[in-house]
């Protein structure tokens, strides 16, 4: 099978998906996902990893990060799979690998698409039926936003707020709060693939100019038109199994 898609570029939003070897709930236990998140937190303090998002399941991640140009994606997930895995296996004395091959990397447009991966990742286990509520998961973003830490953060607050133009936490806060309801409101809870198995998501003009900058001229690589903007497929390369997330 081909292997997942992931490219970078400086100042350019990212949706990065990774899940456990062979759809294994390796992460179902409290303390392998504490061990991710806590994994997350060093490499935000080693590397400066911005990260926008984040939610830990029993068998794969989602993490939204803002691209700083200095190779600190790519360090950061090398530092957090391997420890992670490393943790669990040393633990559970086991052997062989913890992750299905390598991360997927979905470009997303700084606008009402990243308020729409925003929401989409704090409502993964609202769609796997553990919480009616993402507050109620505490492996993820939306409860650090709703409940900023005093220590061991992960959310770049500072770079949330820029992107989204807010000048408050509280403000941050209350949208987060009214993007979550009106999602539930209107049943948009729903599992959806493009954003873990795209290559970018946003405006069409956005997408020409991500095919351009990532040289994306192969045969099979086309822009998809959704409601609200549009998405560049790359059929090649499913994201390891579909799996619905």
């Amino acid at each position: 099978m081909p292997r997942a898609n992931r490219h970078f570029m400086p100042n350019q939003v990212w949706h990065l998906t990774q899940r456990c070897h062979d759809k294994q709930w390796l992460l179902k236990f409290n303390k392998d996902k504490r061990a991710w998140m806590r994994w997350l937190f060093e490499s935000r303090r080693r590397y400066g990893l911005s990260v926008l998002n984040y939610v830990v399941t029993s068998n794969h991640i989602h993490l939204l990060v803002f691209d700083q140009g200095k190779g600190e994606i790519a360090r950061s997930m090398q530092l957090i799979a391997g420890r992670t895995g490393q943790e669990h296996n040393n633990r559970k004395q086991r052997q062989g690998g913890f992750w299905q091959d390598r991360y997927h990397a979905t470009a997303v447009q700084s606008d009402s698409h990243l308020l729409q991966c925003l929401t989409y990742i704090d409502l993964n286990m609202v769609r796997a039926g553990v919480v009616e509520h993402p507050a109620a998961w505490p492996y993820g973003g939306y409860a650090e936003i709703q409940t900023p830490r005093e220590r061991y953060g992960r959310i770049d607050h500072a770079r949330l707020l820029d992107l989204l133009e807010l000048q408050t936490t509280k403000k941050l806060q209350m949208a987060r709060q009214i993007a979550i309801a009106d999602a539930l409101k209107e049943s948009r809870s729903q599992w959806n693939p493009i954003w873990t198995e795209s290559v970018a998501v946003g405006s069409e003009q956005y997408l020409e100019q991500m095919k351009e900058k990532l040289k994306i001229r192969q045969p099979g690589r086309r822009i998809m038109s959704l409601e609200g903007g549009a998405c560049l497929k790359e059929p090649m390369y499913p994201l390891y199994i579909p799996f619905r997330s």
